[in-house]
């Protein structure tokens, strides 16, 4: 049983990091003002400690000074079926299940009219490849986190609807911690579609070197029957075809699964840039921006996928980012890095470069 610390070591404690002025003492919280001016990683030291004592502290400015507040470690609010520590793991055995169904039918329609290969085995490499995608996404999180000492749950994987849609919505986890200021949450949020988008180019590479083509009159004839849907590539996609001499205007590519997982890979990397709602791009540019101008670029976010076709989507982050709280770290004084802010210029690129764009956009 961890024994809880008086109010005279918790003193002690902040007094020991901070130059301390003056101290509130009250029933559930101890206030003090500082004159630290350098105190971004005193204060990151200080949530350390008390996390261990089952304590947080919140850094708050105000007309006359800057002022930490120290006070209970609130109970965290989590779904029932989300504490259950089975629940991820069907999550997951459920999401392969739909990404295999997928792949199978996907080859096996393919097939049809052009044969690319056993339904079987293109699904388990297709599950793979997808899987693979989400799963080192949320691996470059749970590193990020891991290397800032924030306690996560492992991640939760969302099955999809296979063959009429997509086999998955993508995966999530939650934090079990709180953020302790603007650079971590940052690197949190930026290490998993980095992670993810690095997975997703080198099935984009193989799916385009193996992807079967057409001629483009052929399948001009295709698109007219529905025996093919015409994708919006993105400009890594294109990228790779011209690498592969697959390109060109007498001749149309057919996207085999492992390309589709590519797709949806680059799809979902974008969507997660997007500096809106809690999405990955959303807490860079919370921490980047501030609350107001994050909600202005939420706006934003809509607009472009409004503009993209994906009305489903900018409807989605409308919705939740109205039921949604701000992502607020405990040290939401502190500003980003410099060397950060440098690489959110960076992230804007890698959101241009994965964006589904329309053929019309491209001509």
């Amino acid at each position: 049983m961890m024994i809880e610390p008086t109010k005279e070591e918790i003193q002690n404690t902040v007094s020991s990091l901070f130059d301390i002025t003056d101290t509130e003492i009250s029933l559930t919280k101890i206030k003090f003002r500082f004159r630290n001016s350098d105190f971004k990683e005193k204060f990151v030291k200080l949530t350390q400690i008390l996390e261990s004592r089952n304590l947080v502290c919140v850094l708050e400015r105000k007309a006359d000074g800057v002022f930490l507040t120290v006070s209970k470690f609130p109970p965290l609010k989590q779904r029932k079926w989300l504490s259950k520590t089975w629940t991820p793991r069907i999550l997951f055995s459920v999401t392969v299940a739909m990404v295999l169904i997928d792949g199978f039918f996907r080859t096996a329609g393919l097939n049809s009219f052009m044969p690319i290969g056993d339904p079987l085995g293109v699904a388990i490499l297709y599950a793979w490849a997808l899987i693979g995608i989400l799963g080192v996404h949320e691996a470059g999180h749970l590193i990020a986190a891991k290397w800032h000492k924030i306690k996560t749950t492992w991640p939760y994987f969302i099955p999809g609807v296979p063959v009429f849609g997509i086999p998955t919505f993508g995966a999530f986890i939650q934090s079990r911690g709180l953020t302790v200021n603007r650079d971590i949450l940052f690197d949190i949020a930026i290490a998993g579609p980095i992670a993810g988008l690095v997975v997703a180019i080198v099935v984009a590479a193989f799916g385009a070197y193996t992807s079967p083509v057409i001629d483009s009159q052929l399948a001009e004839q295709m698109f007219g029957t529905s025996q093919l849907i015409q994708m919006n590539e993105n400009l890594i996609m294109i990228g790779m075809l011209e690498l592969f001499d697959k390109n060109g205007d007498d001749v149309e590519v057919i996207m085999s699964p492992i390309m589709f997982a590519a797709w949806l890979g680059f799809l979902i990397t974008f969507l997660n840039l997007l500096p809106a709602w809690q999405l990955d791009g959303g807490h860079m540019s919370r921490v980047l921006l501030g609350q107001k101008w994050h909600k202005i670029a939420t706006y934003a976010s809509m607009g472009v996928l409004v503009l993209l076709n994906y009305w489903m989507m900018a409807i989605l982050i409308l919705i939740l980012s109205s039921r949604s709280k701000d992502t607020q770290p405990l040290d939401d004084i502190s500003p980003l890095s410099n060397n950060r802010k440098i690489m959110y210029i960076g992230v804007i690129i890698l959101a241009i470069l994965c964006a589904p764009l329309p053929s019309s956009f491209l001509s």
